[in-house]
């Protein structure tokens, strides 16, 4: 009992010692920022864009994939459970708000905490284990200018964008499965969507994703600097980067959900 309690108050520090960290990182990454052209130290723009085109672009294909396959379920489930009440024309409510507010944001958090957080946290890992960082300090650049800054604002413009796109693809799936079955024409399920959906539900997703993407990146760049070992470390923070950003998605956006109701 004893052992348990002192594993369970040590584990209970480290945890709080990596939220106080991350909290630092948050902080250091907004200073640099708006403030590092001030001191010769700048957030280049050209490290973001270059980010922005790994984390956005190439992402751009299997985000397209996932989302459609997304409003295609959706679509099926809608229509199915409706057609037990005889609704099925109102089968464009549920899946607007359901792609736009919740899914959408959702699942590309989700892509984006084990595509891109995982590249980073093995990215700043490797260079932790290889003394690069270290390095960078002894030149005089500011680690977390160079390599935290550009990553965090790439996701925090693109994975807006990207849950963008998923919304226009995924109700474009879902449009085209509902007029088919229901024998419509595309254009009215367009119709509908728009008249359903405010901009209120826009922001909502948008906003969520913008909360995952600095998550994603935080917690990535967290596990990231704290590796510790060789190789197996490097593997080790990798995989439970992906895990601390994807239960921290799931959880932030039940908060956010059921915040933004009441």
């Amino acid at each position: 009992m004893l052992n348990f309690i002192e594993q369970t108050g040590r584990r209970s520090v480290r945890a709080l010692d990596e939220v106080g960290y991350a909290a630092s990182l948050l902080g250091e990454s907004l200073f640099w920022t708006l403030f590092g052209r001030r001191w010769r130290q700048p957030v280049r723009i050209g490290s973001v864009v270059a980010q922005m085109m790994q984390v956005g672009i190439e992402a751009l294909p299997i985000a397209t994939l996932l989302a459609a396959a997304i409003g295609f379920m959706l679509a099926v489930q809608s229509l199915y459970s409706l057609g037990l009440f005889g609704a099925e024309s109102f089968a464009h409510v549920g899946i607007a708000l359901a792609l736009t507010r919740e899914f959408s944001p959702l699942i590309i958090g989700v892509l984006m905490a084990g595509r891109s957080g995982s590249a980073l946290a093995a990215r700043l890992s490797s260079m932790t284990i290889n003394q690069e960082v270290d390095a960078l300090r002894t030149i005089g650049i500011n680690p977390v200018r160079f390599l935290v800054a550009p990553a965090a604002l790439a996701m925090l413009v693109m994975l807006p964008a990207l849950a963008m796109w998923a919304n226009l693809v995924g109700l474009g799936a879902a449009g085209l499965f509902v007029s088919a079955s229901l024998e419509t024409s595309f254009a009215s399920f367009v119709a509908n969507t728009v008249d359903i959906l405010t901009p209120a539900d826009l922001l909502h997703g948008l906003g969520k994703s913008a909360l995952f993407a600095v998550l994603i990146a935080i917690i990535a760049s967290v596990n990231g600097s704290l590796v510790t070992g060789g190789s197996d470390g490097v593997g080790r923070v990798t995989t439970r980067a992906v895990v601390h950003a994807i239960s921290a998605i799931i959880v932030t956006d039940m908060i956010f959900g059921f915040l933004a109701t009441r």
